[in-house]
């Protein structure tokens, strides 16, 4: 492999072990007991648990880093709707580029999501990350080799579909990692006022994607709940189990 790839593994690996880690170190170190109201299982994962999470998560960026490989390259990027001057759009456009990365990410993953919990694709291609049946936040990319290449695939669709810059593929990817750690978190930290204001109901939260491992099926989005909401796929107590959260954790000041 080239300094390329290696480079984007390097970088991928330590936004992976920033974000996680901190998440890891507040929650389930050093804080579990202020924020045990919005735990929402209450049981932990045990150290092998963790320790599989971050095994397969590490090998989910040699795929991702060897799309980037790919996506950069002279035969390959020409092709694309990637720019490199902002001159050339604005920075409007480039706010609402990211805007829209997360929206076609957020239908793409939803419709592979449940393609991926066909009886017969499960086994090969999601079984890997639902042996987290209570997540943890070192969970969000814990992939099969194959999941890896579903989930990597998303770069490829948002850089042919749509105009978008590098830094703002940079600033989607950082995102899109923060809201998977989010789903992993094992604990609820939105406030009550914003999962019951109009914007907010309609945000996926890390509630929604732990009853999914929990339950198996049932909470298929990632960043929104349109989809869900829509097809009839939200879990019937999922609004029940919410509201407990965000209500208990009105005594740990969240």
């Amino acid at each position: 492999m080239n300094a390329q790839f290696w480079f984007f593994y390097a970088v991928l690996a330590a936004r992976y072990l920033a974000i996680a880690g901190l998440a890891f170190l507040v929650f389930y170190i050093f804080f579990p007991t202020k924020f045990a109201s919005r735990k929402i299982q209450a049981v932990f994962p045990k150290r092998k648990d963790y320790a599989r999470e971050v095994g397969h998560s590490f090998f989910t960026f040699l795929v991702f880093a060897l799309y980037g490989v790919v996506l950069s390259s002279g035969w390959v990027l020409p092709h694309t709707q990637v720019y490199t001057s902002i001159s050339q759009y604005g920075w409007g456009y480039f706010a609402v580029s990211v805007v829209l990365a997360l929206v076609i990410h957020d239908t793409y993953f939803y419709w592979t999501h449940r393609l991926m919990h066909h009886p017969r694709l499960f086994k090969s291609f999601h079984l890997t990350h639902h042996k987290s049946v209570n997540p943890s936040p070192w969970a969000a990319f814990s992939f099969s080799p194959l999941e890896a290449v579903v989930e990597g695939g998303i770069i490829f669709v948002v850089a042919f579909l749509m105009p978008i810059h590098p830094l703002a593929i940079v600033l989607f990817l950082l995102l899109m990692t923060v809201y998977n750690v989010y789903g992993h978190l094992g604990y609820e930290i939105y406030p009550r006022w914003l999962v019951k204001s109009a914007v907010g109901k309609w945000l996926n939260t890390s509630t929604n994607h732990n009853m999914h491992h929990k339950y198996f099926k049932g909470n298929y989005g990632l960043y929104f709940r349109f989809w869900d909401e829509w097809l009839g796929t939200t879990h019937a107590k999922y609004d029940e189990t919410l509201a407990k959260l965000v209500h208990s954790g009105k005594s740990s000041g969240l």
